[in-house]
């Protein structure tokens, strides 16, 4: 017996919220301030710097784009510790944040809570650190990059969401639970979050894999019958 499938419509509302142009400049404001946490984070670890969105602070010294704050992450260097000198090699600034996490998983209510997590956390602290620690630097400012220019919107934000839960898996809170709310919407909000922004070219050029864009249909014949 063949069974039938139903589509359930969705509310008017969330069609105009997911889908509609009109909305896009709801997400052009999520999208900015997502995308400004993440590329002022991993700004710091790939440049070394403290960028600012106040551009005309960008002389005060307090705000150079460059320095030696990503020593730890994607190179090595010595820096000031307690007054001490103290070197360290690409990665470590991950290895040590992972050792830290690593001793939170212990007790009778460990705040990393999933083994799994924890025999992740022991990888990183005793040899992942090394790759983790640039792929977490970059990965950080590209996927910033990515949300404020409105380029795969939907992909971009699901990265980065995965960053966020590794960092609550790792019993760090802060503001990931809100950034991983954002993403979620955004997630589900790809078809438009990116109107004002690159997306409005590059989905009609690029497709989808279930619909090839304009790239990909270029030279075909016209359909049998046609």
């Amino acid at each position: 017996m063949r069974r039938t499938m139903n589509y359930i419509e969705e509310p008017r509302s969330a069609r105009w919220l997911f889908g509609s142009s009109a909305a896009g400049w709801i997400w052009l404001v999520a999208r900015l301030w997502l995308g400004w946490q993440w590329l002022a984070a991993g700004w710091g670890k790939v440049f070394g710097g403290t960028i600012t969105w106040r551009f005309w602070d960008w002389g005060n010294s307090a705000y150079s784009i460059v320095g030696d704050h990503n020593i730890g992450w994607i190179r090595g260097g010595t820096v000031m510790a307690n007054g001490v000198p103290q070197k360290m090699a690409a990665g470590d600034a991950v290895a040590g944040f992972a050792a830290h996490a690593s001793t939170l998983a212990e007790g009778q209510h460990p705040a990393v809570a999933f083994d799994w997590y924890a025999n992740f956390l022991h990888w990183v602290r005793d040899s992942g650190h090394s790759v983790i620690g640039p792929v977490v630097s970059i990965g950080e400012l590209l996927v910033g990059a990515a949300l404020i220019l409105g380029l795969f919107v939907g992909i971009s934000a699901f990265l980065g969401a995965l960053m966020n839960f590794s960092y609550v898996f790792a019993g760090t809170a802060g503001i990931n639970p809100a950034m991983i709310g954002l993403s979620m919407l955004l997630i589900m909000a790809w078809r438009n979050a990116g109107w004002y922004g690159l997306d409005r070219f590059a989905l009609p050029k690029l497709g989808t894999p279930w619909h090839p864009g304009e790239i990909f249909q270029r030279g075909k014949g016209p359909e049998p019958g046609g």
